[in-house]
């Protein structure tokens, strides 16, 4: 296990699939920076979510970009595998509402 950034960011192989993350949580640096960076929100509104310290957040934000290449590229990749997932694995619930309004099935065509 790797501590960097003092006492805020972990890496370790055990947790998170290896990625870095904040130290006691399992919540990811990239999962702050998508927050912060994509979808807006601000670091308090993080801290107060996710009952998270000021310095736990900026130490994300702070690691992020000192690794931004290789974090967004890891974000990337997850995206494209939700992605991947959802095309061959189509929603239950939306294929049963299709049926109830009488649209009909994409995959069946």
């Amino acid at each position: 296990m790797e501590t960097i950034l003092d006492r805020h960011i972990t890496i370790d192989p055990k947790i998170c699939h290896g990625r870095p993350h904040l130290q006691g949580h399992r919540i990811r640096v990239q999962d702050i920076a998508v927050w912060h960076e994509r979808l807006g929100m601000s670091v308090d509104d993080i801290c107060t979510d996710y009952n998270l310290s000021l310095a736990e957040v900026y130490a994300a934000l702070a690691y992020y970009f000192d690794y931004k290449e290789a974090i967004d590229t890891a974000i990337e990749a997850d995206e494209a595998f939700v992605e991947a997932f959802k095309k061959n694995n189509p929603s239950q619930l939306q294929e049963k509402l299709k049926k109830l309004r009488g649209e009909e099935n994409p995959l069946s065509s």
